[in-house]
């Protein structure tokens, strides 16, 4: 995984790559960013592009339980979280779906995760229940009350963990009866 522009400036032309992608040697993820045919193969490929071409974003919500399979659905598209004044990205082969978050709850739950070379940033499963029942409305209930029953069975996180991120994200008293519910 690379950009065109870490290529280049190690010497290689940009005609160079383009005979690389022609011989199948590298494949173009998206503008700017080249795949190996391994990190192409990869079941994180989408996740792999955004995090080179969106450095500062962080995998959220329904891409961030897939990531740390706590849900069995597959997201359509992959879902980031940026600052509120951030500039939203555009990728023309990966579809986004992006939340803006404020700095306290942006930097809460960072966890970094090293794919094929790229650093890609995602939510921690505590945070990332919390930010699914904060957006029960664009995820639906049903898959926060799963996310959150699947993490508490696989000991993904701990109550004082939950309870933390709930708070951070103004969700206490809406997870208040379901964690009652799962840990009873």
């Amino acid at each position: 995984m690379a950009r065109a522009r870490d290529l280049t400036q190690k010497g290689l032309s940009r005609e160079a790559l383009r005979r690389l992608v022609a011989k199948g040697e590298l494949e173009r993820g998206a503008r700017g960013v080249y795949l190996s045919s391994e990190s192409a193969q990869s079941e994180h490929r989408d996740l792999l592009i955004v995090a080179t071409r969106v450095p500062d974003a962080v995998v959220c919500l329904l891409s961030a339980l897939s990531f740390h399979q706590l849900t069995d659905e597959m997201p359509h598209a992959v879902w980031i979280a940026i600052a509120l004044k951030a500039r939203a990205p555009v990728i023309d082969t990966v579809p986004l779906r992006v939340i803006r978050l404020s700095e306290a709850p942006l930097s809460a739950g960072v966890e970094r995760h090293e794919i094929h070379g790229v650093s890609i940033r995602v939510f921690s499963p505590g945070k990332t229940v919390a930010d699914c029942f904060k957006f029960r409305n664009k995820v639906g209930i049903d898959v926060a009350v799963a996310a959150l029953r699947e993490g508490w069975r696989r000991k993904r996180f701990t109550i004082d963990e939950l309870s933390h991120f709930a708070r951070i994200c103004r969700v206490s008293a809406v997870m208040q009866p379901y964690l009652e519910a799962v840990v009873a």
